[in-house]
């Protein structure tokens, strides 16, 4: 049975529509008997759809089915409209990112990147079908991410393994510690090649295409060794060759400054060649997924934008007691565009992070939809899956909400 056609069908509540605009407004939701209150634009609605543990980065295949590594073994999938999480497969690593192209699925994990031929939902998969064509540095941070660009080409990024680990993103450094930044997989020869694209990068777990422009966007996690506030958090544009500084340098004040974290006289190269980020989160925020909306399907505030997945931290302030409640809480925002360039940051989803410190959930992935809504992933906290952002359409004195419907070849 295959999926021809995807519509829009729509559910019809009452209730009315305001402004477009992104205020956010107070939302009561309940999963599984937790309960939190978030705030969300307003005209919009934060919906669970499926339970998924430790659900991270997602990707969609050729039936619009989702596909969402996971920080556990198990690769899943769900079939429109999404409300149903099934094991694809499972592996012996940390599945963390996935990614379709050409009729097959590529599986990024903590020690290497797989693929299997892939057909959409009538495709069973066992770990034997899996094939390994690239090894990966292993140890400490086990995010590996994934994508396939529009053009076809595979880029995977990786952070070093520490918070100051001297590694570097060049083939002259051993194996074991050529991390901190993001690969092109080169697939000319017989054999594919990790090729080093963009460096300097602490853990850029969040990695994208500017639908416009094809740039390479990057979020990443920057060191902690400095206290709470610094270094910012950054969002990235990447290129060929590009240079990010991190873990010698730190971007901070609107500079690249000494981050006290290695010796500089090691670097790799000086900070004057590290390329500015183009905006930034608050330090301890962890962004990590990322999605470009390219319609307005969700709204004109969001065309253009790219929203991003944030995970939140561990760390605690410590001018402020040190408990939990002082923890950057998980959210997500949106990296706004204007002319192709990121300018600014701002939230669109919060309140995941309860006054106490306790977390309903923690964002993680994120991707549009073939309905044009965002979905995200949680990995954590009490509540772990796939939501939805959705927009709500104004008609007369009630809205609707857009449901996914599938015409199926019996």
């Amino acid at each position: 049975m295959r999926v021809q056609i995807l519509v829009v069908a729509f559910v019809l509540t009452l209730g009315t529509v305001s402004s477009q605009a992104l205020n956010l407004v107070p939302q009561q939701i309940t999963v599984s008997g937790n309960s939190a209150t978030l705030l969300v634009p307003e005209g919009m609605q934060v919906q669970f759809m499926a339970a998924a543990s430790g659900a991270r980065l997602p990707a969609l295949g050729p039936d619009n089915e989702m596909i969402i590594g996971s920080n556990g073994s198990t690769v899943f999938r769900l079939a429109p409209p999404f409300n149903n999480a099934t094991t694809l497969v499972q592996i012996g690593n940390r599945s963390h990112s996935v990614a379709y192209r050409g009729n097959k699925l590529f599986i990024a994990d903590t020690a290497g990147l797989y693929e299997s031929p892939y057909n959409g939902l009538s495709t069973n998969l066992q770990a034997g079908d899996l094939v390994k064509i690239a090894d990966l540095p292993v140890g400490g941070h086990s995010s590996r991410t994934v994508i396939a660009a529009p053009d076809g080409t595979l880029y995977l990024s990786i952070g070093i393994s520490g918070n100051c680990s001297n590694q570097y993103l060049d083939n002259s450094y051993p194996f074991d510690t050529r991390r901190g930044g993001v690969f092109r997989i080169d697939e000319s020869g017989l054999t594919p090649e990790l090729v080093p694209f963009a460096s300097g990068l602490r853990n850029p777990i969040g990695i994208a295409v500017h639908p416009a422009t094809g740039n390479l966007w990057a979020t990443n996690a920057g060191s902690d060794n400095l206290g709470y506030e610094e270094p910012r958090e950054i969002f990235a544009r990447l290129s060929q060759d590009s240079w990010h500084g991190m873990p010698w340098f730190q971007y901070i004040n609107r500079s690249f400054q000494d981050g006290q974290c290695i010796d500089t006289a090691t670097a790799p190269r000086p900070a004057s060649e590290a390329r500015a980020p183009a905006v930034t989160f608050l330090a301890r925020s962890t962004p990590m997924g990322i999605a470009f909306v390219t319609d307005n399907r969700l709204g004109d505030d969001f065309n253009g934008n790219a929203l991003v997945s944030v995970h939140g931290s561990w760390a605690t302030d410590p001018t402020k007691g040190g408990g939990p409640e002082t923890r950057r809480p998980p959210k997500v925002a949106m990296v706004n565009f204007s002319g192709n360039q990121a300018v600014s940051v701002e939230d669109v989803v919060t309140g995941f992070q309860r006054g106490d410190g306790s977390r309903f959930a923690r964002p993680s992935g994120a991707i549009i939809g073939s309905d044009g809504q965002l979905y995200f992933t949680s990995d954590g906290g009490e509540v772990q899956g796939l939501f939805r952002l959705v927009q709500l359409v104004a008609m007369g004195n009630a809205t609707i909400t857009p449901v996914l419907i599938l015409l199926l070849d019996h």
